[in-house]
């Protein structure tokens, strides 16, 4: 099975959440998940600006909690955010009643209408609640950067081989990810524009 592009029944599972967007323009979507923490973000956000790239942070809302200015700087660069929970909970090892409070918890701090499940799993029950309220951003690329298994050069290779039009990359803003992105996001970055994609944040 391939782990960097989903399997296409999670599509057929969850029909109305973002998988990729408009497959004929040469954009792509930058995420990145679990932040903000000051040991990942603040470079991730130097990086971004070096390349005038702008992305959306599904974001832990306990660490915006615990990192105020961090997300502060991630609205005032122009970026957009989105709600990972308050605790990074999995949906399926949680009722629907502790799901959606850790939710509404996570956005009493991000204030946004979008939200991304960790792991790319919840109930189905989940799943209609979710979606009645807030749009759900899954992802076409998850470049694995948080793999002890991968290199950085790994990372960027994931990049190449499985980016194109529409496509929504997910890295990830954490302590696992943050060796890695040092390296691999700025070259992931400088490959992208130089095959002319832009950077799109979601409508």
């Amino acid at each position: 099975m391939i782990i960097e592009q989903p399997a296409i029944y999670l599509r057929w599972l969850y029909p109305k959440a973002y998988w990729r967007m408009d497959r004929h323009e040469k954009a792509v979507y930058l995420t990145f998940d679990d932040g903000p923490i000051p040991e990942a973000t603040p470079f991730i956000l130097d990086t971004l600006r070096d390349f005038n790239a702008k992305a959306t942070f599904f974001m832990v809302g306990d660490n915006v909690r615990k990192y105020p200015e961090l997300y502060k700087r991630i609205l005032a660069e122009g970026h957009q955010v989105g709600n990972h929970t308050h605790n990074h909970i999995q949906g399926l090892t949680h009722s629907i009643k502790e799901y959606s409070y850790n939710v509404e918890k996570a956005n009493a701090y991000i204030q946004s209408h979008y939200v991304r499940p960790p792991h790319g799993w919840m109930r189905l029950s989940q799943y209609a609640w979710l979606s009645r309220k807030y749009k759900i951003v899954m992802w076409d690329l998850v470049t694995r950067d948080y793999s002890k298994w991968l290199s950085a050069e790994d990372v960027v290779n994931n990049v190449k081989k499985y980016a194109r039009n529409g496509s929504i990359i997910t890295f990830h803003d954490s302590l696992k990810s943050i060796d890695k992105l040092r390296t691999a996001l700025p070259e992931s970055l400088q490959w992208l524009k130089d095959q002319g994609y832009a950077f799109r944040t979601f409508p």
